[in-house]
């Protein structure tokens, strides 16, 4: 039910923004007054407001993937320009209510329109642009924590976490070398993988095994450590976005082989040692799809009550959720992804109200969270106001 009302609210918005979009054209143009006119930008406008739907029903080709890629850029241009022709509008609307002289002539009204128009259009071409840019680029954001308890023969652990790598449609060889590179750079003890590695749909991953053979170059003195997301399922995608109930959401087997070729141990609800077994690591599945069509997992408590709390605790999961509980279970450090930081704006406005911590590092109580705004990309192919990290870690000891 609810992806038939997202739907619907998708046309009805297409539907304004095309009505506007001729609007405009037909004031500032007057070859966009003719019927023909009209008709071949609607065309054009439905041809692209649909690639979201053929990039995820067609058969499996090369046309296929093109379509999805085009339809990830296509959601970015749509959100912005939805949103500056809603501000636009807004602000027509305001000065129409504060003008008390109601007799602008047909001149300045087209003079208006056409300015309006030019900064809405401009805008649009702009951020969707930059973003689609911006969002190829990475960089290593790097941060220092201090844990107050003694590790014998280890005075601090570099940690490198990455995590929502997106591999498919938008993600692929080129990133993952990119990424390679930067992990190495580092020069880590410790290499964290936060979920949501691949993008729903393995056969969106182009060359698997020379991907996996990429990421089997990453050198850690302790390896390397994965746990999945909400991604990491098989899902229908329509334009980036998950259709599916979660209730139909099971992890693809040939994940986890991809994730043993590149010399990734994955963490299902599980918990290892490393530094003589000094140092434990958690690894949890996902709260919202551990895989198996359900949400089931085990409790922080019950991975928690039998270690030993004067040792250094990592936990490892894709979602910063109950940071609270998570602390008071004795965890040192909870290290995740999940959020993009929001990854493009307007996004970027909401999420410190969904998140305690969208991105960084917070401390709570004696517990420091740290979360990445990730790798790769979901949804629209754009980043805005966030960008592409490797997250490097410094956890100095007592």
């Amino acid at each position: 039910m609810f992806k038939w009302l997202m739907l619907a609210i998708y046309l009805v918005l297409d539907i304004y923004i095309l009505w506007r979009i001729l609007y405009w054209l037909k004031i500032v143009v007057p070859l966009f007054k003719k019927k023909r006119t009209q008709a071949v930008i609607v065309g054009i406008y439905l041809s692209f407001a649909s690639s979201i739907f053929w990039g995820a029903f067609l058969p499996r080709s090369d046309i296929q993937r093109l379509i999805h890629r085009i339809g990830n850029v296509w959601i970015a241009a749509f959100i912005y320009m939805l949103f500056f022709i809603f501000l636009a509008d807004l602000f027509i609307l305001v000065l129409k209510l504060i003008n008390t002289k109601k007799e602008l002539t047909v001149f300045k009204k087209m003079r208006y329109t056409y300015l309006i128009g030019v900064v809405v259009v401009s805008l649009s071409v702009l951020f969707t642009v930059y973003g689609t840019v911006h969002a190829r680029k990475m960089y290593t954001t790097r941060y220092t924590v201090n844990i107050d308890k003694k590790v014998k023969g280890i005075s601090n652990l570099k940690i490198v976490l990455v995590a929502d790598l997106h591999i498919g449609y938008s993600i692929g060889e080129s990133d993952m070398k990119k990424m390679t590179d930067r992990i190495n750079a580092e020069k880590p003890d410790l290499v964290l993988y936060g979920g949501d590695i691949f993008d729903n749909d393995f056969d969106a991953v182009k060359n698997p095994d020379k991907i996996a053979g990429i990421l089997k170059n990453v050198k850690a003195k302790y390896g390397s450590y994965a746990v999945f997301g909400n991604h990491d399922v098989t899902e229908t995608l329509v334009g980036g976005f998950s259709v599916a109930s979660k209730h139909l959401a099971f992890r693809d087997k040939r994940m986890e082989s991809f994730l043993k070729k590149a010399d990734i141990s994955v963490l299902l609800d599980d918990t290892i040692t490393i530094g003589d077994g000094q140092i434990y690591l958690i690894g949890r599945l996902d709260r919202e799809k551990a895989g198996d069509g359900t949400s089931d997992r085990m409790s922080i408590q019950n991975l928690t009550k039998d270690l030993d709390k004067d040792k250094v605790i990592l936990l490892l999961e894709h979602e910063p959720a109950n940071l609270d509980g998570i602390a008071d279970c004795g965890v040192d450090v909870m290290l995740c992804g999940h959020t993009h930081a929001g990854q493009f704006f307007p996004l970027t406005i909401v999420q410190p109200f969904a998140w305690e911590n969208p991105c960084g590092v917070l401390k709570v109580d004696n517990m420091y969270s740290v979360v990445t705004s990730g790798v790769g990309i979901y949804g629209p192919a754009v980043r805005v106001g966030t960008k592409s990290e490797v997250l490097s870690l410094n956890v100095k000891f007592k």
